[in-house]
């Protein structure tokens, strides 16, 4: 019988027919189940039971109950982690624990968990969202970084350097949080806004895998672009890490310390510091894998992708002898430039020319609204390459992206999303 697994994603994201396509070629049976609309026969085509992402407890239910029961249990983004996290606990599956997955999303109660751990972390306090930020900014320390308490991405993390900009970031994020989308996930932590200590420093990203409370690193990913604001964007991922090798295992004891004060047990996670010569700082850990289409940029023991590898782990197999290729890869999220309407890109044949680059894959689609960081949550696309060094990689994506071209409309302020 092949082995089963149930995949809990969302209906619109990157990863959600790879990991199906993926689970179908190594010979699982994937049941997906996405916030697909539950009022319409089979929208998408691909039979996924219909869950709602704000409703946990009665989407694990229906999950529960279906049968036969699956092997394993996946989640793909974070917003699906909580019914993952309750269905598993359900079924008796291998999986994070409900409280470890709200924590994990919640980046003030991350930041609890971690100080109550004796790890390191900045100055920080939240704010209702309707407080007068003249009030707000008492307590603060210059240059802070105000973000939204429970959005991923970086999407509505701003920087201020000094009071003026304090007002202006915080009345930004506020006009994002009543977004129509970020209402539409009734999430009761999206009525906060965080104001924390700017942590200087190179940003990098861990990729992992635990089991019974124990990390398995499988990448470490440097992000050579400087994250200093006013914007967070993340654009380029390329591992292996050109950091010392004292950096990198401070890097993934300090990962293990945060796992464990997070309380996360079983399944993929995906988590981003911050290292200068204090140490390393913990920014979030998220219980799911890397996002969009980033997996991409890692390949394992005898070609396996990193989808094949978290599907395996879920159905109970051992994936204790995967390593990463030792050939060096990188990612490059392709930024939106401008606010606007998406009409078409120019130079993708000449991008994948580009020695190095193994493929460069547009996502937007003509017609499409798009939003430019902090409001936005998406990219255009995605670059990919492969070469014998990092430096290799690095100068390959950046070449590749000068030759596009991308056709972006303005669009009138009615038009735009939330206004």
């Amino acid at each position: 019988m092949p082995k089963r697994v149930l995949i809990l994603a969302a209906t619109t994201g990157y990863q959600t027919r790879v990991f199906e396509e993926t689970a179908r070629r190594i010979g699982f049976e994937p049941r997906m189940a996405t916030d697909r609309c539950h009022h319409l026969e089979d929208p998408w085509g691909d039979q996924a039971l219909a869950v709602r992402f704000h409703e946990p407890e009665a989407s694990a239910e229906v999950l529960a109950a279906q049968t036969p029961k699956p092997d394993g249990i996946l989640a793909v983004g974070d917003r699906p982690t909580e019914i993952a996290a309750i269905t598993a606990a359900r079924l008796g599956l291998p999986y994070h624990p409900h409280e470890a997955v709200l924590a994990s999303r919640n980046k003030f109660l991350a930041r609890e968990r971690f100080r109550q751990a004796g790890l390191p972390v900045p100055s920080y306090y939240r704010v209702p969202l309707n407080i007068d930020p003249a009030e707000a900014v008492r307590m603060t320390d210059f240059p802070c970084v105000l973000k939204p308490i429970g959005l991923s991405g970086s999407r509505g993390v701003i920087r201020a350097n000094s009071e003026s900009g304090f007002f202006t970031a915080f009345e930004r994020i506020r006009a994002i949080l009543h977004q129509t989308d970020v209402r539409q996930m009734r999430q009761p932590e999206n009525d906060s806004i965080q104001i924390e200590t700017y942590i200087p420093g190179r940003e990098l990203a861990l990729e992992g895998l635990v089991s019974a409370g124990r990390l398995k690193t499988l990448a470490i990913f440097d992000k050579p672009d400087p994250l200093e604001g006013p914007f967070f964007e993340e654009t380029i991922y390329v591992t292996a890490s050109r950091e010392p090798s004292d950096v990198q295992l401070a890097i993934e004891s300090v990962t293990q310390r945060a796992v464990a004060a997070l309380g996360l047990t079983d399944g993929p996670i995906h988590a981003e510091m911050r290292v200068n010569d204090r140490g390393v700082y913990m920014l979030e850990v998220a219980a799911r894998p890397i996002g969009g289409l980033c997996a991409q940029a890692l390949r394992f023991t005898g070609g396996a992708s990193l989808e094949e590898l978290l599907l395996r782990f879920a159905a109970g197999e051992d994936v204790s002898g995967y390593r990463r290729e030792a050939e060096a890869s990188g990612v490059m999220m392709i930024p939106i430039p401008a606010s606007g309407i998406y009409r078409g890109v120019a130079g993708v044949d000449d991008a994948r020319a580009v020695a190095h680059i193994n493929d460069v894959i547009i996502t937007a689609k003509e017609g499409q609204s798009l939003l430019r960081l902090p409001e936005g949550a998406s990219y255009l696309g995605f670059i990919f390459a492969r070469a014998d060094a990092p430096v290799e990689a690095e100068a390959a994506l950046r070449i590749a992206h000068g030759k596009l071209e991308f056709q972006i409309m303005p669009e009138l302020p009615a038009m735009r999303p939330g206004a």
